[in-house]
């Protein structure tokens, strides 16, 4: 069998495999070890797994991970980031919508601190949703909304997403941080305004704005205002070039210990649970990236990326129809598939192709992000629509959760379409 035989084999084998629920990393290892010997044969296929594992793992920039992982969690675990919806809301009922664009930015701060897209919209959502459906909120908005909020935690840094591709396509992981945080407050901003726009058209769908009490503002920032403080520090010693990305992990986690310990809201227990929580997400992100390298090595001894990339160029579409192929088919995947193994499984393919296209790596992976997003709320398989069900299940059906979701996806699609006709300035 040919070399890109096997490749091509390989790849419909893993995405058979991943639809079979056979989990992510099991399928790239075994597949990928699997065509690597078929290619090479034993004792350089044996020669690549025993090193390429622990090469890619030992990296520096990967300690990144668990450090941003363990700040998110002991914040979690301590109770720091539970003030963030009440803040938002004191500063931002009077609105139109206020609790609901409270729910977004409480998305916004949570993603902040955490960098996950399901552990914010499972945070935000078992205090969101019940209180907006006191407040009279339709279901499908309230739990639409909180669904939609979730999806900033994979754009506004600390993105495990952006890590995970600065570290395969070699490029700054800081520059993908800043890049996150603008298309993050700009998924923010098309969201608001997705809100507004259902509050003029279905007014019935939402309460009429209150005036919001001077006091509560005040009081509630008291409680958070060591959240502010941790993503002020974090992010501005990053931004400012005080230390580097994967530095800020660490100073991150550090913080948010000091702040639990002074606050008296983090115990050993607290802290146990945390550090186990962090060892488990790492490890798991941490198997699925290497069965990725594994892959990409795969990938590039069959040529199949070769032949992938010549196959698009002959048919003509330019660099702004190979982005759309490319968005078209990271949108198909997102109804299937969770975010980091459809990016880790098609980044080996897509990156020779656009750089060969000359497209500014960075701006890919912010695109690559925010495709992956949208696909954590498209049908069938959303899941952070299946998050919001399982903590409103007595509120709620699956299906008006869909419904409640359209209108953000809609906003999604605006961003999406100006972000490709704006490769060109990159």
């Amino acid at each position: 069998m040919d070399p890109m035989t096997i490749g091509i084999a390989a790849l419909i084998v893993v995405l058979v495999l991943i639809m079979l629920r056979v989990p992510i990393a099991v399928s790239l290892i075994v597949v990928s070890a699997g065509g690597i010997f078929m290619i090479a044969g034993e004792r350089p296929s044996m020669s690549m797994l025993s090193t390429v594992p622990y090469n890619f793992s030992a990296s520096w920039t990967l300690s990144s991970v668990p450090m941003f992982l363990l700040m998110g969690y002991v914040s979690y675990h301590s109770g720091l980031t539970k003030g963030l919806f009440d803040a938002a809301r004191a500063w931002l009922g009077w609105m139109p919508g206020g609790l609901a664009v409270a729910s977004l930015c409480g998305a916004g701060g949570f993603a902040a601190v955490t960098g996950s897209s399901i552990a914010c919209a499972a945070a935000i959502g078992r205090i969101a949703v019940p209180e907006m459906h006191r407040a009279g909120y339709d279901i499908r908005v309230a739990t639409g909304v909180v669904a939609a909020g979730g999806t900033i935690g994979a754009l506004i840094p600390p993105s495990l997403i952006l890590i995970l591709f600065g570290i395969q396509a070699e490029v700054s992981i800081s520059k993908l941080f800043l890049g996150g945080l603008v298309v993050g407050l700009l998924s923010l901003l098309m969201y608001i305004a997705a809100v507004l726009i259902i509050y003029v058209l279905a007014p019935g769908s939402m309460p009429k704005a209150a005036k919001g009490d001077p006091a509560e503002k005040w009081r509630v920032m008291r409680a958070v205002w060591p959240v502010f403080l941790m993503i002020g520090i974090v992010f501005g010693g990053l931004f400012s070039g005080l230390f580097t990305a994967t530095e800020a992990g660490a100073v991150g986690a550090v913080i948010a210990v000091i702040i639990g310990v002074a606050t008296r809201s983090l115990n050993l227990k607290g802290f146990g649970e945390s550090c186990v929580d962090t060892l488990l997400s790492s490890g798991a992100l941490f198997m699925i990236a290497i069965g990725a390298n594994l892959f990409t090595r795969l990938v590039a001894m069959s040529g199949l990326s070769r032949a992938l990339g010549s196959g698009i160029e002959s048919l003509g579409l330019g660099v702004l129809g190979v982005l759309i192929l490319i968005t078209i088919v990271y949108l198909l995947l997102g109804m299937f598939l969770e975010p980091v193994g459809a990016m880790l499984l098609t980044l080996p393919l897509f990156l020779p192709i656009v750089a060969a296209h000359d497209v500014n790596l960075i701006w890919f992976g912010l695109l690559v992000a925010k495709l992956l997003e949208i696909g954590m709320i498209t049908p069938p398989v959303g899941l952070n629509v299946f998050v919001i069900h399982s903590v409103a299940r007595d509120l709620v059906k699956l299906e008006q959760i869909f419904v409640g979701i359209l209108p953000f996806i809609f906003a999604d699609l605006i961003l999406v379409t100006v972000m490709l006709l704006s490769h060109g300035f990159f």
